[in-house]
């Protein structure tokens, strides 16, 4: 019923940038919170920075400074601004949503996740 659609991965050398991008469509009625995860080889998903529908943000301690979440609630879609990249940086990104579906029933919450898009950061 809900889709999330990453782009903007790629390969950059360390000390450049990348501005990911995450849409939602299908049955919304709302988003809630919106977020961005990331997982490196052979390491656990971590939380980067979440979103709320008011505008509110949180950083992971690692990306603090460097890296900037922002969302279009009119497009349904969530931004990650990724400045000073490092090799650390490194991993598969995925966008995470916190959905309210349209029913005719009581409201109907689903937590969405995307596919992933691969971030490379060169030495």
């Amino acid at each position: 019923q809900v889709q999330l659609v990453e782009s903007g991965g790629g390969l950059v050398q360390a000390g450049g940038s990348l501005r990911l991008s995450c849409a939602a469509s299908g049955s919304i009625f709302r988003i809630n919170t919106m977020a961005w995860y990331r997982q490196a080889p052979g390491k656990q998903r971590e939380l980067v920075a979440t979103i709320t529908s008011g505008g509110s943000t949180n950083y992971a301690d690692s990306v603090q400074g460097r890296f900037t979440i922002s969302r279009d609630n009119a497009k349904n879609t969530v931004y990650l601004q990724m400045n000073s990249l490092k090799p650390e940086d490194t991993a598969d990104y995925y966008c995470n949503a916190a959905v309210v579906v349209i029913t005719t029933g009581p409201n109907r919450y689903l937590e969405v996740w995307g596919q992933g898009t691969l971030v490379t950061v060169s030495p």
